[in-house]
Formats: C-alpha cells, sequence, structure tokens
C-alpha cells in the first residue's frame, strides 16, 4: 500500500533531476501522447527509474515522466499511465497522483480516450467528466490508511473540481469547440464491453465508458488535489452503431482530433 515514506522517495528522487517544481500535473491516455512534445525546456524520466513507480506496458504508452512549460505553467505529465488490465493494483496505478501532490502540483488535468454510450455523441467529440460509476469493484485506498496522505473516508462530491469545470468551458470556447458534459464509467478491461453491458452502464447514467481514470480521480481526491478531466470519444461503444469495436480504431481517431485535443489542453493549462 501506498504510505507516506514511498512517496518522499519518489520526491525526493524527482526534485534532483525536475528543471523547476511543477505546478500541474497531466495525465495523457491512449493516443494523446503527442501532447507531451509540446513541452518546451523538458526534462524526461522513465518511470522505471524513478523509485516505487511502476512501468507502462499499454501499446502507445511511451511511460515516461515530461517536466516542462506548457502555455506559461510549469507541468509535470505522465506521458502514458497504468491500467488494471496490465496486471497492476489499483494503488499502484493511482501513486503517481501522490508524488505530484508531493512535488507541490496544485491542480490534475486528466484525459481519455473513451467508448460513447450516449447516442446524442459523435466520434471525435470530447467530453468533460463531471462525475464517474467506479465499475471496477476495486478502489486504490483499500487497505491501511495513512493519514498523511488523506482521510479514511474522501468525499468523492467534488472529485472533478467545478472550478476547473468551468476553466474547461471557457477553453473550449476559446477554441472554438464544443465541449460536451456527462458521466465516465470506469472498468477493468482489456477486452471491449458487450452490448448488454453498455445497455446497462447507459440504464445507469453513463455517457461514456474507459479502462482508466477513476483509480487516479480517488487517490486525487483522497489527497486534496483539484482534478479535471477530458475525454476524446474515439469510438461508439459496444452495440451503438452495431460494428466490430478495435483498438487501432480508437488511435486513428486520436490521431486524427488530436491536433484539437492538444489545443484544448493547452488552453486549459494556461487559465489555471
Amino acid at each position: 500500500m501506498t504510505n507516506k515514506q514511498m512517496v518522499l522517495e519518489s520526491a525526493a528522487y524527482l526534485q534532483k533531476i525536475l528543471p523547476a517544481a511543477p505546478e500541474i500535473g497531466l495525465v495523457l491516455g491512449s493516443g494523446l501522447g503527442p501532447l507531451a512534445e509540446e513541452l518546451t525546456d523538458a526534462a524526461r524520466i522513465p518511470y522505471e527509474k524513478i523509485p516505487h513507480f511502476k512501468s507502462s506496458t499499454a501499446p502507445d504508452h511511451a511511460g515516461q515522466l515530461v517536466c516542462g512549460e506548457l502555455a506559461g505553467r510549469r507541468v509535470l505529465c505522465m506521458q502514458g499511465r497504468l491500467h488494471g488490465y496490465e496486471g497492476y493494483a489499483p494503488d499502484e496505478i493511482a501513486y503517481p497522483v501522490y508524488v505530484m501532490k508531493a512535488l507541490g502540483v496544485r491542480a490534475l488535468i486528466l484525459t481519455n480516450a473513451s467508448g460513447g454510450i450516449n447516442t446524442a455523441f459523435s466520434v471525435g467529440d470530447f467530453m468533460l467528466i463531471e462525475d464517474h460509476i467506479n465499475m471496477t469493484g476495486k478502489s486504490p485506498l483499500t487497505g491501511p490508511n495513512d493519514s498523511w496522505l488523506g482521510t479514511r473516508f474522501p468525499d468523492m462530491t467534488f472529485a472533478y473540481a467545478p472550478s476547473l469545470r468551468e476553466k474547461a468551458d471557457t477553453a473550449a470556447q476559446d477554441c472554438g469547440l464544443t465541449l460536451r458534459h456527462g458521466v465516465y464509467c470506469g472498468v477493468n478491461g482489456p477486452q471491449f464491453e458487450t452490448p448488454a453491458e453498455i445497455r446497462m452502464f447507459r440504464a445507469l447514467g453513463a455517457d461514456a465508458v474507459g479502462m482508466s481514470t477513476v483509480f487516479e480521480v480517488i487517490a486525487a481526491a483522497h489527497c486534496g488535489l483539484p482534478t479535471a478531466a477530458i475525454a476524446m470519444i474515439t469510438n461508439m461503444a459496444a452495440g451503438v452503431l452495431m460494428q466490430p469495436l478495435s483498438g487501432a480504431e480508437v488511435n486513428e481517431i486520436a490521431a486524427r482530433r488530436g491536433a484539437a485535443f492538444r489545443r484544448l489542453i493547452t488552453t486549459l493549462v494556461g487559465k489555471i
């Protein structure tokens, strides 16, 4: 389980390498890694070199921290994240969030590639996550609680910070982009969901589904780190269009809409 000593050891290692103390944390999901290349004066540290970090094995995830400047802010960027389907435990997936907080990060932006459940959505849309449904049956807070990290029973009412959501809406307007709003359903994967599961998620109130994000948001709420999350709808979920799904489709749409997405996130960073 994550504890104070582990987090401080990771932070101490990074403080010796990073060019400056970061202000904003950024996690890049599937197909969204190229944004990290836009950071200037950047330092890059592979996850496997950082004490207590795990290595990313997901396709197209570079598996490194990139620290530099973006839109006039000092940003610490995860170029690729960890997932439950890689075999990692929830606390291992969420661990970098605590390290970011220890390094001085004051706001966290999460991104992901998601399947659209809401039939009003289209492939290539961006969705601001207002809330989530955790269908993994797991939590990164399971086990003994280190009170240095956060309270035993963190409140999730404002896990997606209203003030950051307002800034995201303003950023989208400034970019001339439509930003959908909705509820994200987090699952384990790696298989895509069945049409019956998607019908269930829709009945529960979910607008999009994906295999990440929820553990990181829980950890951020636990340690008091304000968070915003934006999903790119890279495919319509199983049964919506009654066509096969593939990981290649996810990456193709992410590449096609990547420039607009990077512009949105960069504008949001500049407003925090």
